[in-house]
């Protein structure tokens, strides 16, 4: 039998999970990797209280990703409202958290919790152990924390994690090396995106790697991180962390944002991304543009259908073009 083409999609945060919904539906090999640099709210106390990687963006990712009933999915995501010490902690994490308890390693409690819920694809947390985003501002201030990061009120020159010498999952490198396209974002740029990439060897070999590499722009500005950013802003951030100019396609939205949405993003200090033509092209990036941008209950996301559609027509041609050289 032929083997399913390989697609590997590096981030974390709201992004993530809405691609992998629609990219599930379609024949291919999926691998997640995840980021493990949150902090905060439930996430955050479970790793300070018991001393694990944050389970919050790896349990979204796992729920996106699962075959399970619908209502088995809404008790695993269920967030507790009470006044003791459930209160704002979800199933899926506690969940997640007694399984690493119980067999001693985060990474073997998300492939148990896979296993169960029925994942298809593999989820790789980008790191197996918990690690700490820190920030330099551009008036030389350090800002310890990935939630804290973007109310700072100053703008980031670089991010760093710490420990610097994390590594990877020797299975990460290898989903990396397979690959035949490699996905990065959508998601906040340097708290979703940058903690994958910046884990030693991780961002080196996606660099290496000889899949076609596609960042999917994000739709909005975010106030705190990429306030007047482009889209090639966001592309040299990515290089200027890597040292190393990676990315060959970039996937941009030529949808336009209704007015009273963009308004109502405004007043949160966030614009839609403008897309600078010009200079990606000079950055040597092939540009898609498309529809893609979807309204739910009034917050701009990628629409997970036609995101999945076009990355799944890339791979196919990657394929093609491995199977004819």
């Amino acid at each position: 039998m032929e083997a399913k083409p390989r697609i590997v999609v590096i981030g974390g945060g709201t992004g993530l999970p809405v691609l992998l919904r629609g990219l599930k539906k379609y024949d291919v090999d999926i691998t997640a990797i995840v980021t493990v640099a949150d902090d905060g709210g439930s996430s955050g106390r479970l790793r300070d209280e018991m001393h694990i990687p944050p389970p919050g963006d790896v349990r979204n990712v796992i729920a996106a990703l699962s075959d399970v009933e619908p209502l088995v999915e809404e008790m695993f995501q269920h967030r507790f409202k009470t006044s003791n010490e459930l209160s704002g902690h979800s199933l899926g994490n506690l969940i997640l958290a007694a399984m690493t308890s119980i067999t001693g390693n985060f990474s073997h409690a998300v492939q148990e919790m896979s296993r169960v819920l029925n994942v298809r694809g593999k989820i790789l947390p980008a790191a197996n152990r918990s690690v700490v985003l820190k920030a330099e501002m551009e008036d030389g201030s350090i800002v310890s924390g990935e939630s804290k990061i973007p109310y700072s009120g100053k703008k980031i020159r670089k991010v760093f994690l710490d420990p610097g010498n994390v590594r990877p999952l020797p299975e990460t490198i290898q989903e990396i090396r397979k690959a035949d396209l490699i996905v990065i974002g959508p998601g906040s740029l340097y708290t979703s995106i940058l903690p994958n990439l910046l884990v030693k060897r991780l961002g080196v070999e996606v660099c290496k790697a000889k899949a076609r590499k596609v960042y999917i722009c994000n739709l909005m500005t975010q106030a705190g991180e990429t306030l007047d950013y482009t889209a090639s802003d966001h592309v040299q951030a990515i290089y200027d962390h890597m040292n190393c100019a990676f990315i060959d396609t970039i996937l941009v939205n030529n949808e336009a944002i209704p007015p009273e949405v963009e308004l109502r993003y405004k007043e949160e200090l966030a614009r839609p991304v403008q897309y600078d033509f010009k200079r990606l092209k000079e950055m040597g990036i092939e540009i898609l543009e498309e529809e893609i941008a979807y309204l739910e209950n009034q917050v701009i996301r990628h629409d997970t259908k036609k995101v999945a559609e076009i990355l799944y027509s890339l791979i196919l041609n990657e394929t093609e073009k491995r199977r004819k050289a």
